[in-house]
């Protein structure tokens, strides 16, 4: 089948077929005597499973991990999990620090409901914004601070 064909049944646009191509995820399809891409049904099998690793969040280069010990024979449940906990823990943190950040949020929207505009003189910042001594900086902002992937060993 041509690369038309196989964007249109999985999905994928020829511009991202070919982009996989170039970074490994696809091998480089034989060519037809008219220079034409052809790819074989195997190939429809492994753009579906891109799809959907990428909908659980993993990164081509971790799927390409993935394909390659797959590719070699080699067993990929337990590198799969230890990838999905890495994302989920990854996932937590970063829901901790939004909702972190949502509730400074509010207390910086409930403060500024009790400031005057005519108070404002400041050119070079808005009231409503306090400096940042008066409110503790959110987590993700912190130079100190480190996701749990950050600190993952590689796999």
């Amino acid at each position: 089948m041509n690369i038309g064909e196989l964007a249109r049944l999985t999905g994928v646009s020829t511009k991202a077929i070919r982009y996989y191509e170039e970074i490994g995820v696809l091998k480089v399809p034989e060519r037809s005597p008219n220079g034409y891409r052809t790819y074989g049904p195997d190939t429809v099998d492994r753009l579906r499973f891109v799809k959907d690793a990428q909908m659980t969040g993993l990164s081509l280069a971790e799927i390409t991990t993935i394909l390659d010990q797959r590719s070699k024979g080699e067993p990929t449940c337990k590198h799969v999990m230890t990838l999905l906990d890495d994302h989920l823990q990854e996932l937590d943190w970063r829901i901790k620090t939004l909702q972190k950040t949502r509730s400074k949020l509010v207390a910086i929207a409930e403060r500024s409901k009790g400031l005057d505009p005519a108070d404002c003189v400041d050119p070079n910042r808005c009231q409503t914004i306090a400096p940042s001594d008066e409110f503790e900086e959110p987590d993700h902002l912190s130079e100190h601070h480190k996701t749990p992937a950050a600190h993952a060993h590689t796999h």
